[in-house]
């Protein structure tokens, strides 16, 4: 494109690369079905193997969120009971130490 071109220049040539886009296009050879068929198959193998490796991933995120809430609940704070054991306990360590 050149600095005094025309619309009707810039138009015809615009008009000449898509119709050479196209001729280009056209003159494609035509897709080998047995190839098609063959990466339709190994697509179909890579979606098996994704779902296969999410659904391995959930069932490990799952168990962990178990093994975590049983972390929990078994560090769960003392109980009123437990807390004056403990409390008695260092008190009389104390007394002791004196």
């Amino acid at each position: 494109m050149t600095y005094n071109s025309t619309f009707q220049d810039r138009a015809g040539q615009s008009a000449q690369a898509k119709q050479k886009a196209l001729e280009k296009f056209r003159s494609r050879p035509p897709v080998d079905e047995k190839l098609a068929a063959e990466r339709k198959a190994a697509a179909q193998q890579r979606e098996e193997a994704k779902a296969e490796k999410a659904a391995t991933k959930k069932a490990e995120a799952e168990a962990k969120a178990a093994d975590d809430a049983a972390k929990a609940a078994a560090s769960a704070p003392p109980t009123e009971a437990e807390a004056k054991a403990a409390r008695d306990a260092r008190y009389a360590a104390r007394k002791n130490r004196k």
